[in-house]
Parts: C-alpha cells; structure tokens; sequence
C-alpha cells in the first residue's frame, strides 16, 4: 500500500480536500456557533459514558437520542475526554484515513492484475466524492465502516480468516447492517470467519463496554437498543426515525418498494412540503413485506447462480462478487440514505478496471458505458434536480445496472482467464495478488 506523495497531483487533490472538508467541520467550532448534524451528538454519547449515565431511555418505545449499539460510545468516550474540537479532529483523521484505504485496497482488489494510473486511480474517488463530502459533513462513519470491510476481505484472501471475522464484527458492532456479510461466508464456507465473527461480536457487543459500563448494565442497555431498533417495525416506519423511513432520502429495496406499492407521503422528512405519493398500486403493510421478502430472496438466488462455485473462482471473479455483495449489502439495509452509497466506490474500482484492461474493445466501450450510465443516475441526487427522482430510487437503480454489469463480467469472462485463486504471498498488497481458497 503507497502512501500519499505530495509530488503526485491527485494526491494533492485529495490533500486538499481533506484540509477542506476538515476546515468545514472544525471551523464552525472554533469561530462559529458550533458544528451541527451528528457531531454534537458523538459528544454527548461519549459524555454519556464518562460520566456512567445513560444512553438510550429506559422504555424502548421511547425516543432515542442515540440510536448505535454501546461500544460505538464507548471508543468515542477516548477523545471526548479532551473536549469537543479533539473529538471532531480524531473523527476527520479517521475518515481521512479510510478514504485514502478505500482507495488503495479497492484497486489492490479489482482482480486485473494491473497497476491503475493516476487517472483510474482517481477516477472512483473523482465519482464518489459528493457521498464523501455528505459524511465528512454529518460525522457518519460509513466511510470508516468500508474501510474495515475491505480490509476484512483483504484479510480473508490472506489466509487470516479469524481476523478478517473480527474486522468484520467491528464493523457490524458499530452500524448493524454490515452482518449482511455473514451469509456469503458461511455459502463460501468460510468457517475460521464466521467463528472470528461470531467470537469477536460477542467480545465488542458484551465485553468490551462491560469495564465502563457494568456487565449487568451493558447487557439490560443492549436489550433496549434491540427492542428500540431491531424490533420496531410497523406502518408509521421502523427503528426510531419513522419521519425517514418512507421518504425520499431513504432509497433502500424496503423503502422504494413501500413508496411504490402502498400510500405513503415521500416528503414525510420535510413538514414544510406538501404529501407528495408515488405509489402505483395502493397494498396493505403486510401484503408489500412480503413482496420485499419474495424480492429478496430472488435476488439472493440469483446472486447464488451467479457467483462461481469454489473451483472456477479467480481473481477476476472474486472481485467482481464482492462488489455485488456491496452493491446488494448497500441496498438491503433498511435505511439507505445518501452516504451509504459511498459503498459503490469498490464496484466502480472494479468496474473502471474491466472498462480499461479488458482485451475485448467491445467489452471496454459496453463497460464505460454502463459506468456513465450509473454516474447519471448517481447525479440525480443533486439538488439542481427534482425530489421526485431521488422518490422514485436514482441510487437504488444505478446500484442495479453496477449489479448487472458485474454479473455480465462474471458470466462473459474471456477466454483465455486466468486459472483458480491461490494464497498470495504473505503481507503482498498490490494489485492483482490472487486470493485464498
């Protein structure tokens, strides 16, 4: 992995925009009336532990103030004991970090066998960069989460498959959604990573805040973080931000599908705008869950016959179904706003390889064409652009054609491609290394 030079200039780029959007998010703080979204929140949480008070209501019907499991608040109680402004510096430095990661390991991962040049280097970062600047500005730590993803995965062709599960727990002990990988490991049989995950899950979820919380306390906390956030789910919405669910910032399989086949208000997030619907058929609660389960489980069998079995995998072939899974774990969450689709910087890596190093000239055009097509449909979120097409699920549909591209590379491979994964040689991190079995 390189690390940045100052003598290279979309490395200079990327040092500018961190300094940037650090200065967007500190300068408020220290000349301004106090940086909003969710930094102030990561604060109280943090002081929530320091102090040893609570951090969700003592009902789970209650609102919740802070709505991520207890380990999250208790790693922000570190820098929180320094104050605001080392908190909010620890957090950028950390999302710095990750992006320059995300970077490097998505083209260490892209399975060409080839080292990108400065222009495909930048270019997924070059068409991320609004979802980026989205979560430098909120404080979300989606970029963080990507980041241990990729590396789980780094891990896993390794050979360290304990490591990679705990990397993988980590993520998912912070925002729950990232468990979604759980499934492809035991499908991919990958048996030392589901045990690390489920090991160290236990470790973050229970043991970990246990010293700064209480066992006792930290478990009755866990319980009604459960019942507050995993168990909710009714007409009005699910989790504790009913006014997100059904609106048009939440562009998540689950939330298009309600606002297409049931009459819900998609400006339910702004009391200042009118109802707005979109529905083109008008079913009742349960009848569209269970039109998302049947969704779902289609597209889960589909991924299945796609993906090669063990003994056809390459490296090519890897690449490309793990971006599906982020594609599809991107998308399965309950709640997809904005910033989550920074989980599409791996598949266009991936995509933007095939586009440049395929042999077949056909191919190469067919791939930068589908990559503009996505970016098009990504464009629509700007705000230049009427709501309706974020309602009607813009994100979810380039993360769609990204899948069928993917899919296409998977079943089209050419020719002559290269044979099956092996063990790379230890601590290796370069582009087209091949992958465990």
């Amino acid at each position: 992995m390189r690390f940045p030079s100052l003598r290279a200039p979309f490395d200079l780029l990327f040092f500018t925009f961190c300094i940037a959007l650090t200065a967007d998010v500190l300068g408020p703080e220290i000349w301004g009336h106090g940086k909003t979204k969710d930094y102030p929140l990561w604060f109280w949480a943090g002081q929530q532990v320091l102090h040893g008070t609570g951090l969700y209501p003592a009902d789970p019907a209650g609102y919740f103030d802070y709505i991520y499991p207890p380990l999250p608040a208790v790693l922000l109680a570190i820098p929180t004991f320094f104050g605001k402004i080392p908190l909010y510096l620890c957090l950028l430095v950390l999302n710095c970090i990750a992006w320059w990661m995300v970077g490097q390991l998505s083209h260490a991962m892209a399975g060409s066998g080839r080292k990108p040049g400065p222009w495909l280097e930048a270019l997924p970062g070059c068409l991320t960069v609004t979802f980026v600047i989205d979560i430098f500005d909120l404080g979300q730590p989606n970029l963080v989460l990507l980041a241990m993803m990729l590396s789980g995965f780094w891990l896993l062709r390794s050979g360290r498959l304990w490591l990679a599960g705990g990397m993988f727990a980590l993520a998912t002990a912070i925002k729950v959604f990232p468990v979604a990988v759980l499934p492809y490991l035991i499908w991919r049989r990958r048996w030392g990573a589901v045990a690390g995950m489920a090991v160290f899950l236990v470790l973050f979820l229970f043991v970990v805040p246990a010293p700064f919380r209480g066992f006792e306390r930290n478990a009755a906390e866990l319980k009604v973080w459960y019942h507050g956030m995993i168990e909710t789910s009714s007409v009005e919405g699910f989790g504790q931000r009913a006014e997100q669910n059904w609106s048009s910032v939440n562009q998540s399989i689950i939330a298009v599908s309600h606002r297409l086949l049931r009459r819900v208000n998609y400006n339910q997030d702004d009391p200042h705008r009118p109802p707005r619907y979109m529905n083109v058929v008008d079913l009742d609660f349960a009848t569209v869950n269970w039109v998302i389960v049947a969704v779902c489980l289609l597209i889960g069998i589909g991924y299945i016959a796609v993906i090669p079995p063990a003994w056809l995998r390459t490296v090519k072939s890897d690449a490309e179904e793990i971006a599906i899974l982020f594609c599809l774990m991107t998308v399965a969450s309950p709640l997809a706003r904005q910033y989550y689709f920074m989980w599409l910087f791996f598949p266009i890596a991936v995509l933007a390889h095939r586009a440049t190093f395929d042999p077949r000239p056909m191919v190469r055009t067919g791939t930068w064409v589908a990559l503009a097509a996505a970016c098009v449909l990504l464009g629509f979120s700007l705000p230049l652009y009427p709501i309706e097409l974020q309602a009607y699920g813009n994100n979810l549909a380039a993360t769609f054609l990204l899948i069928a591209a993917l899919v296409w590379h998977i079943v089209r491979s050419p020719p002559k491609e290269g044979g099956p994964t092996l063990p790379p040689a230890p601590g290796a991190l370069q582009a087209g290394v091949t992958s465990n079995q």
